[in-house]
């Protein structure tokens, strides 16, 4: 991976704040609670596979049920008092659609913030209505975003994405991802502007877009990211016969990029209702 400058942003007020998923001091101290109440997504992804449930599965996306923003606040509050309850700083929606295009995303955001003040709260986004929905995330009280941006090239981003729904009308192709991946940067940067911590997560698909890691995280950096996570694919979906990179790959890739962004090294590849420590 060819090294284009060295621009070291190793710390910062906001990776300090407790978040498990944002702070390396968060990490198995304190633990987030996801409710999984979005279930409309509005773009597909070659590696993404929702409709499997299994005990002892912890992937993006899966959920044993969808629930609505009366049981998300009763979610919240049996966590609570439950013996780590005090240890529960952080309120999640990351799926298992997409959280920006579901109403149910907002209601229970709303009620947590009402029940639960002092909770940090948080979201997961593709970045596609990231613009549109930020104003409302900000009257919230929504701290910490994590946008996933995969590629800064559409030609790229079509062998990533099946399509991509916007403004009523179902895309193909690379005319779908460009306005994917404009929206992803233009709400990065708006987030970051607005003050909240913000997490870029990065899918490596080999052969796909890892030669392009470099040059994604310069321009997340420049955009404001305050951290980078890099995941490696879960072969699965349309991208099932594709090798999941290797370890050590993963690893030197965090390497290289920490010279631009931190790098978050304990990701879990969390459930859409996931519970507990991190």
């Amino acid at each position: 991976m060819h090294r284009e400058c060295n621009h070291a942003n190793m710390t910062g007020s906001n990776l300090n704040q407790g978040h498990p998923c944002f702070s390396p001091s968060g990490h198995g101290k304190t633990g987030r609670i996801h409710l999984a109440v979005a279930p409309e997504c509005n773009i597909s992804c070659n590696y993404c596979v929702r409709k499997f449930d299994c005990a002892n599965e912890s992937r993006p996306g899966v959920t044993s049920k969808v629930i609505n923003s009366n049981e998300a606040i009763e979610t919240v509050l049996k966590a609570k008092s439950s013996a780590i309850g005090s240890q529960l700083t952080v309120v999640g929606i990351a799926g298992p659609g997409e959280p920006l295009a579901n109403d149910e995303t907002f209601e229970s955001l709303r009620k947590v913030k009402e029940h639960f003040p002092e909770m940090i709260l948080c979201l997961s986004t593709n970045g596609l209505l990231l613009p549109e929905k930020l104003a409302e995330l900000v009257d919230i009280g929504v701290s910490h975003v994590t946008v996933t941006i995969n590629t800064l090239d559409s030609q790229v981003g079509a062998k990533i994405y099946s399509h991509v729904r916007w403004e009523g009308k179902t895309m193909i192709g690379p005319e779908g991802t460009r306005i994917l991946i404009n929206n992803q940067l233009l709400g990065l940067e708006q987030a970051s502007k607005a003050g909240m911590t913000v997490k870029v997560n990065t899918v490596v698909i080999p052969g796909v877009n890892e030669h392009l890691l470099y040059s994604l995280a310069l321009e997340v950096k420049k955009r404001g990211a305050h951290i980078h996570n890099l995941l490696p694919l879960i072969p699965q979906g349309k991208l099932a016969h594709t090798m999941a990179p290797p370890k050590e790959l993963i690893k030197n890739y965090r390497s290289v990029l920490s010279s631009i962004l931190p790098q978050m090294m304990h990701c879990q590849q969390c459930r859409a209702d996931a519970i507990g420590l991190v």
